[in-house]
């Protein structure tokens, strides 16, 4: 089953709300950091991060990674799609 990873996780025992922070200043940060040291200590991490990004989760804390870092993760994949896509064009008209 898909969601199994979810069943496994150190969150599954905490507040929601812990991983929704209104906003990414003040308060908020500190909110961040400790949703961030449930996800350190979670056995599924890296697949909870991996499904935020694949399928569009843009709010909260998943996988250890706040929104911003995951913004920046989807940027950074972008630009590498781009720059392989431009190699291969290049490559093609050779």
């Amino acid at each position: 089953m898909v969601a199994d990873w979810r069943l496994r996780g150190v969150c599954s025992e905490e507040d929601p709300d812990l991983f929704f922070p209104v906003g990414n200043t003040g308060v908020a940060l500190l909110q961040i950091e400790e949703a961030k040291s449930v996800c350190r200590r979670c056995p599924v991490m890296e697949t909870c991060g991996d499904w935020a990004l694949d399928n569009g989760q843009d709010t909260g804390v998943w996988g250890g990674l706040s929104e911003d870092e995951r913004r920046a993760i989807k940027r950074r994949m972008a630009r590498q799609r781009t720059a392989a896509n431009s190699k291969q064009k290049t490559g093609a008209q050779s």
